[in-house]
C-alpha cells in the first residue's frame, strides 16, 4: 500500500451535562497561546487562524431532537461541539442541508448523483468507489500520516486493516474509516424475568426450551389480564435488526444469514444460503402460525415493534446489549416489570457460536479542492481526546443525562470501551478499589449506585445495571470471549466488483424469501432462493470473495 497507517476503528452509547464556566477555561490552550498544552502542540490539534469553515450535511431523527429538548440554547448547527472545534481548531462546522432519516438516504443519493456534495461527506463502500471514480474527492494518504496523532492512529487500529483496505483504492487513501465495533454486535436473549417466575419456568439452557418459553408466554396469560394479548418473541420486518431481530435466535440453530463464514474445506461461504437456516426459518414458520410472533411483523419496523415491549405485550427479545434501554420502556406502565440478558442457547445445548458482522460500512471522504483536507482529521483527533484522551471531559462532551457525542459531526470511539468498561466495574465490585475506574466507568457506576440505592432518580439507573451490572449483558459477552464463542466475519475486505452491482439484489431477495417462509410460504422456497442468489451473483461473489481470502494467505485479518 502507498499510505503508512497502522489500521482502524468507531461508535457507540453514553451522555454529557451543563456548564458555567467558558471552554477557554476549561480546557487546553491551542499551540502558540499561552499556557498552551503539549498535548495541543502537535499538528493535528493545531488551530486554525484566520478560522476555516468545514460542511458536511446530517441526518436528523427523533432521538437527536430528544437530546436537543434536554440542552436549551443548543441546535445541530451550534452546541458544545460545534463551539469546541472552532475555540480549539478554528473550525466552523456548517451543514448544506439537514433531513429526516425518512428521507435522507434519497436525499444524499440525489447529491451525490449530481456530484453537490459538501466538504465532508459521509458515504458507505460503494459510493465511496463512485465519488473517487469521477474524481470528486481527495487522496488523504499524508494528511492522515501527517496529522493523526497517536491517540487516533490507536483507536483506528482496533478493528484491524478490513476498514483501511476498504477505503484504499488504487493505493490511495480516499477516506477515513467511521470504524464500528464488531464485538458490539454480539447477542443476548431478554426475557421477561417477572413473567418466568409468574410461570413457575427457569431460563432456558437449549432452544427447546426457548421454544417452551415461547409458548408459556404466548398461552398462559404471563402478564395476568385474562386476556389472550401476548406474544413469545419479538420480530420485525428487519430480520437482522440490532435489537428485537432474529440473528440470535438463527444462531441458535448454527446458522449465520447475515455474514461470511468457512465452511470444512476451509473456504468461505455465505451463511445466508447454508442448510442451517432453512431449519432455523422452518421453526419460525412454527411460531408465527401458532400466534408467538405478532401477525402483522412484517408491517412493522423498530419503532412500531417497541410498542409491544412498552405495553407489555412480548416476553423474549434478542439483541445487543442496549437491549436494556428498550426494555425500560415497559416499566413505565409497570415498574414491577423486570428483564435480565441470557447468553444465547443452542439446538444441542452446547455453547454456540456468537456470529459477529463485519461492522465498519461508513466512511468520511473529503471533497476535491478543498483547501485543508487535514481539518478532517483534526476533528476526529479532537474528539477522541476530549471523550478518551488525557484532557478528556466525558461529562461534558460524551456522558451526561444525554448521549451529546451525537450532537458532533465525526464521532470515533474505542470498539471495547464498554466491555473495558465492564472490567473496571468489576474489579472495583470485588476490590472496592474506585480509583481503578476511567471517566466513562466512573459514570456507570454514579448511575449504578443510583438505581440500588433506590429514590427518585433511581429509575435513570435500571437500564445501566441491567447492561453494566454483575449479571448483565456485559457479563455474558465477558464470558463469550472467554470461552471463545465469537465468530468473527470472515471476509473484512473492500466490496467486491459484483458486490457492488448486485449486492442490494441479493439482500432484497433474501429478505422477502425468509419473510414469505415464516409467514406460510412452502419451506422449500429456501432451495428456490439459494438457487436464484447463486444466478443472480452471489456465486460470482462467493468466487471473488475466495480470490480476497486466498490473497490474504487464507486470513481475514
Amino acid at each position: 500500500m502507498a499510505w503508512t497507517v497502522t489500521a482502524c476503528m468507531a461508535v457507540q452509547l453514553l451522555t454529557a451535562c451543563e456548564r458555567s464556566d467558558s471552554l477557554a477555561e476549561r480546557s487546553p490552550v491551542p499551540e502558540g497561546q499561552p499556557g498552551s498544552a503539549s498535548l495541543y502542540e502537535e499538528p493535528g490539534l493545531s488551530k486554525y487562524d484566520p478560522p476555516i469553515q468545514l460542511s458536511f450535511v446530517r441526518e436528523n431523527n427523533d432521538a437527536l431532537e430528544e437530546i436537543l429538548k434536554e440542552l436549551p440554547g443548543e441546535s445541530l448547527e451550534h452546541n458544545r461541539w460545534t463551539e469546541l472545534y472552532e475555540e480549539v481548531l478554528g473550525i466552523r462546522v456548517t451543514y448544506d442541508w439537514t433531513e429526516w432519516s425518512s428521507i435522507y438516504s434519497r436525499k444524499l443519493g440525489v447529491s451525490l448523483a449530481s456530484g453537490d456534495i459538501p466538504d465532508i461527506v459521509r458515504v458507505n463502500a460503494s459510493q465511496l468507489r463512485v465519488l473517487s471514480n469521477a474524481g470528486l474527492i481527495q487522496d488523504l494518504s499524508e494528511v492522515y500520516d501527517k496529522y493523526a496523532t497517536p491517540l487516533t492512529r490507536k483507536v483506528l487500529s482496533e478493528e484491524g486493516t478490513g476498514p483501511f483496505e476498504t477505503v484504499t483504492l488504487d493505493g490511495k487513501l480516499m477516506a477515513i474509516p467511521e470504524t464500528n465495533s464488531s464485538i458490539e454486535g454480539a447477542m443476548f436473549l431478554w426475557i421477561r424475568t417477572d413473567w418466568l417466575e409468574r410461570l413457575g419456568l427457569q431460563p432456558p439452557q437449549t432452544m427447546a426450551e426457548v421454544l417452551a418459553i415461547s409458548k408459556a408466554f404466548t398461552q398462559q396469560d404471563p402478564d395476568g389480564n385474562g386476556k389472550h394479548d401476548t406474544y413469545g418473541l419479538a420480530a420485525t420486518k428487519y430480520l437482522w435488526d440490532p435489537v428485537m431481530g432474529l440473528t440470535g435466535f438463527m444462531a441458535g440453530y448454527g446458522a449465520y444469514p447475515g455474514i461470511w463464514i468457512k465452511d470444512k474445506t476451509g473456504k468461505l461461504v455465505y451463511g445466508g444460503i447454508q442448510p442451517e437456516v432453512k431449519h432455523a426459518l422452518q421453526v419460525l414458520q412454527e411460531l408465527y402460525r401458532t400466534g408467538q410472533i405478532d401477525r402483522e411483523f412484517a408491517f412493522k419496523d423498530g419503532v412500531k415493534a417497541s410498542d409491544w415491549i412498552e405495553h407489555e405485550q412480548v416476553g423474549m427479545m434478542y439483541g445487543e446489549q442496549w437491549g436494556s434501554f428498550l426494555a425500560q420502556s415497559s416499566r413505565e406502565h409497570n415498574p414491577q416489570a423486570e428483564w435480565q440478558a441470557f447468553p444465547l442457547v443452542s439446538e444441542s445445548g452446547a455453547a454456540p457460536k456468537v456470529p459477529l458482522p463485519f461492522s465498519t460500512n461508513q466512511f468520511l471522504a473529503v471533497k476535491q479542492g478543498v483547501q485543508h483536507p487535514e481539518a478532517l482529521i483534526k476533528l476526529i483527533n479532537l474528539h477522541l481526546e476530549k471523550n478518551w484522551g488525557a484532557t478528556s471531559e466525558v461529562e461534558r462532551y460524551y456522558n451526561a443525562p444525554q448521549a451529546v457525542w451525537k450532537l458532533s459531526p465525526v464521532t470515533p470511539f474505542p470498539v471495547q470501551k464498554n466491555l473495558e468498561a465492564f472490567r473496571e466495574l468489576e474489579t472495583f465490585r470485588r476490590t472496592g478499589d474506585a480509583s481503578v475506574l476511567q471517566d466513562e466507568a466512573k459514570t456507570i457506576q454514579k448511575r449504578i449506585a443510583a438505581y440500588e440505592a433506590g429514590g427518585a432518580d433511581s429509575e435513570t439507573g435500571w437500564g445501566w445495571e441491567r447492561t453494566y451490572g454483575p449479571s448483565g449483558a456485559f457479563s455474558i459477552l465477558d464470558g463469550y470471549e472467554r470461552k471463545s464463542q465469537l465468530l468473527y466475519e470472515s471476509f473484512v475486505g473492500a466490496p467486491t466488483e459484483t458486490m457492488i452491482e448486485k449486492q442490494n439484489i441479493l439482500n432484497n431477495l433474501q429478505i422477502d424469501a425468509f419473510l414469505d417462509i415464516i409467514q406460510g410460504r412452502p419451506l422449500s422456497e429456501f432451495d428456490n432462493f439459494v438457487a436464484q442468489w447463486n444466478k443472480l451473483g452471489g456465486e460470482q461473489i462467493t468466487a471473488e470473495v475466495n480470490d480476497w481470502y486466498a490473497e490474504k494467505g487464507g486470513s481475514g485479518k
